[in-house]
C-alpha cells in the first residue's frame, strides 16, 4: 500500500477507484466497502484508493470538544488497511476551508480535476460537502455528468445491528469486548509502552506491566478485568488486564491500564506492547483486604485461561 499526503503529488495512479471516509476502526462494514473497492478496481483495470483526512474533522470543527476517542491510531489504521489489500491511502490535512466546499465543488475540483477518479464506491450513509448537503442521489447525478461510475454499498448488519464505528465505541465503553470483536472482525487492540508503576503487584505475587504512551485520542474500554493476549519483543503471551482506578490499593487513584502476562519472567520496562482484549472477566471491585484480592485474581486467571484456550 502506498501512502500519499498531498493531493498535488497524487500522480500515476491508473483509473483510480475511490472511496472516502474516516474509516475509524476499519470494522466489518468498512471491510465490505474495501472488498468491493478492490473488486471494482480489478474489473475496471484500476487501483483502489481511500481518500481520508488527518486530523479527524471533529478536532478541527470542534476544537474544544475533548470527548473524541478513536478506535485506531494512525499506525493501527494503516496496518489494517494494508491487510485489507488497499492499493493507495491518500491522507490530507482537514481544514475549515475544506469543510466549507460545496458538494459540486468537491466532486468537480477534487475528485475529477485533481484526482481523476474513474469510479466511486460509497457506504450507504455517505454525506459530503458543506453542511453535509451531498448524498448518493447527487453523487449519481454528478457521476453521469463527469463520467464516473458510482456504486453504493448497503448497511452491513450483524444480529440486526448496523455495523458502525459508533456501535463499536458503545460496546467497548460498556466493556462488551466480545460484541466489539464481532463488529470489528478482530480483537480490539491497545498499543503502548511498558512503564514503571508503584510495583504493588509484585508484593502479592501478581506483577503487572503498566501500559503508558497510549495515544491520547485512543478509546480505552470501560473499567474492568479482561482476558487478553499481548505481544512484546519477548513474544506473545496470554494474560489478564485491569482497567480502572485500583480502589483496593488507592483511595482516589488515577485510571490506569495494567496487564499481568502469564509466563513472562523478565523485565520489559520501556518496551513496546500490543494488547488485544478478548473477553471481560468482571467489573473492577474493591476488596476488603489484599488477601481477598489475591484469591480473586487467582480465580480470574483460571477463567482467563479457559476463555483464551482456543486463541
Amino acid at each position: 500500500m502506498k501512502i500519499h499526503t498531498d493531493i498535488a503529488d497524487f500522480r500515476g495512479v491508473q483509473r483510480p477507484v475511490l472511496t472516502t471516509g474516516t474509516f475509524d476502526g476499519v470494522h466489518l462494514g468498512h471491510q465490505v466497502i474495501l472488498d468491493r473497492l478492490g473488486s471494482v478496481a480489478r474489473r475496471e483495470g484500476g487501483e483502489s484508493v481511500l481518500f481520508t483526512f488527518h486530523p479527524h474533522p471533529r478536532m478541527v470543527l470542534h476544537p474544544n470538544d475533548n470527548d473524541l476517542r478513536l478506535l485506531n491510531t494512525p499506525t493501527e489504521k494503516h496496518r489494517l488497511l494494508e491487510q485489507a489489500g488497499l492499493d493507495h491511502l491518500l491522507v490530507v490535512p482537514f481544514s475549515r476551508a475544506f469543510s466549507r466546499m460545496h458538494a459540486l465543488e468537491y466532486v468537480r475540483d477534487i475528485l475529477v480535476n485533481q484526482l481523476g477518479v474513474h469510479a466511486l464506491v460509497i457506504g450507504y450513509d455517505h454525506r459530503f460537502g458543506r453542511n453535509r448537503e451531498g448524498d448518493i442521489g447527487l453523487l449519481r447525478q454528478l457521476g453521469e455528468a463527469y463520467d464516473i461510475l458510482v456504486e453504493e454499498i448497503p448497511a452491513q448488519e450483524i444480529d440486526h445491528v448496523k455495523v458502525s464505528s459508533t456501535k463499536v465505541r458503545e460496546a467497548l465503553l460498556a466493556g462488551d469486548v466480545a460484541r466489539a470483536t464481532a463488529l470489528l472482525g478482530y480483537a480490539y487492540m491497545i498499543n503502548g509502552v511498558v512503564v514503571k508503576g508503584a510495583q504493588r503487584g509484585r508484593t502479592i505475587g501478581w506483577p503487572t506491566a503498566n501500559i503508558g504512551g497510549v495515544d491520547p485520542y485512543k478509546l480505552i474500554p470501560g473499567d474492568g478485568v479482561y482476558a487478553i493476549t499481548a505481544t512484546t519483543p519477548q513474544g506473545k503471551f496470554q494474560g489478564m488486564m485491569n482497567i480502572g482506578v485500583r480502589p483496593t490499593v488507592e483511595e482516589h487513584g488515577e485510571r490506569t491500564v495494567e496487564a499481568h502476562l502469564f509466563g513472562l519472567d523478565s523485565e520489559i520496562y520501556g518496551e513496546a506492547i500490543t494488547v488485544r482484549l478478548h473477553h471481560k472477566l468482571r467489573d473492577e471491585l474493591r476488596f476488603e483486604s489484599m488477601d481477598a484480592m489475591k484469591v480473586r485474581i487467582a480465580v480470574d486467571k483460571e477463567e482467563a485461561l479457559r476463555v483464551l484456550r482456543d486463541i
